[in-house]
C-alpha cells in the first residue's frame, strides 16, 4: 500500500469510528515529506495535517486563497517546485475543502467587499474572476490545479500529484485525483521532451570546436542577478577563441595578393517526515 492509499484508508476508518485507525509514518519514510497546497480558510488549521495523519515535521504546507494554481510557471508552482527541490518533498497534494468562500463569492459581491475596504473598481484588474481565480466548483478547481501541477515543467514526473477534498465539518477525505495513476503517462511524455532536447544539443555540438558537456555554467543563488545570457556566452566563445557576430572570423590569407573576402560569422547560441494514533478533530 502506498502513502496516500494508506492515508485515505486510515482517514475513512477513523471517520467510521475505528479508534485504532492511524498511519505509521516510519513505514513511509521514503515518501515523506509531502507538499500540500490548501486554502487560507482558518477552519483548516485544526484539521490539517491531522486528517492526513502526517507529522508536522513532514508536512510542507503551502496556502493561498482557494488553493488555486493559475499556471504551470506561477508563483505557487515556484514554491511547490522549491519545496521539492530544496526541502525534499516527495509527493504533492492539492487539497480543496467544502464550503469554500472563494468559490461562493461572485464578481459583484467581490466588488462590494473591496469597496467596503476602500478599494474602488478602477484600482482593480479588468477581469476579476480570472485575476483572483474565483471558481464555481470546488472539485473541478482541485482537479484543474492538480492537472496544471502535474504538467508543469518545474515538477519532476517522479513526484505524484494528488487531488483531495476534505469535509470542513467531519474531516473526511475524498480522493479526486490519484497521482499514482497519472504519473506514468506524464513521465513518458517528459522522457520524449528530454530525448528531443538531447538531439538538439547533439546537433549544436557540430557548430563549434568545443565540448558543450564540459562547459561550466556560472553558479548563482536564488534572488541574485544573473549575467545576461548573451554576454556570458560571448565570454565563453571568446575564451575558446571562437568568432562571434561582434568579432567576425579573420579571412584566410590568399596565396596571391588579392582583395580580401569577408566571411559570415557563424551562428552560436543555446536553447534557453510517528504519530502513535490517528486523530480527526471535529469542529
Amino acid at each position: 500500500m502506498r502513502l496516500f492509499e494508506a492515508i485515505i484508508a486510515a482517514n475513512h476508518r477513523a471517520i467510521a469510528g475505528d479508534t485504532t485507525a492511524g498511519l505509521k509514518p516510519f513505514e513511509f519514510a521514503a515518501n515523506l515529506p509531502i507538499v500540500a497546497l490548501s486554502c487560507i480558510d482558518v477552519r483548516l488549521g485544526p484539521l490539517l495535517p491531522e486528517v492526513l495523519g502526517v507529522p508536522e515535521s513532514d508536512f510542507i504546507w503551502l496556502r493561498n486563497a482557494g488553493n488555486i494554481i493559475t499556471g504551470p510557471l506561477s508563483s505557487t508552482m515556484r514554491s511547490m517546485a522549491l519545496a521539492c527541490a530544496i526541502k525534499g518533498g516527495k509527493e504533492i497534494a492539492i487539497i480543496g475543502h467544502t464550503d469554500c468562500q472563494v468559490g461562493k463569492t461572485g464578481a459583484l459581491e467581490l466588488l462590494e467587499r473591496f469597496r467596503a475596504l476602500g478599494v474602488e473598481r478602477h484600482r482593480l484588474p479588468d477581469n476579476l474572476p480570472e485575476f483572483f481565480g474565483t471558481f464555481s466548483s470546488d472539485r473541478q478547481n482541485v482537479i484543474h490545479a492538480a492537472d496544471i501541477a502535474r504538467n508543469s515543467p518545474l515538477i519532476s514526473p517522479r513526484i505524484p500529484v494528488h487531488g483531495l477534498m476534505v469535509d470542513i465539518v467531519t474531516g473526511k477525505l475524498e480522493w479526486l485525483v490519484n497521482g499514482y495513476e497519472t504519473a506514468p503517462s506524464v513521465a513518458s511524455k517528459w522522457n520524449e521532451v528530454i530525448h528531443s532536447a538531447g538531439q538538439t544539443v547533439d546537433a549544436l555540438k557540430s557548430l563549434a570546436d568545443f565540448q558543450i558537456g564540459e562547459m561550466k555554467f556560472p553558479e548563482t543563488k536564488i534572488g541574485e542577478h544573473i549575467m545576461g545570457a548573451g554576454e556570458w556566452m560571448a565570454e565563453k566563445l571568446h575564451a575558446a577563441q571562437i568568432p562571434t557576430a561582434a568579432q567576425p572570423a579573420a579571412p584566410p590569407k590568399p596565396p596571391h595578393p588579392e582583395p580580401p573576402h569577408l566571411t559570415a560569422a557563424p551562428k552560436t547560441g543555446l536553447p534557453p517526515q510517528l504519530r502513535a494514533r490517528f486523530k480527526v478533530r471535529l469542529k
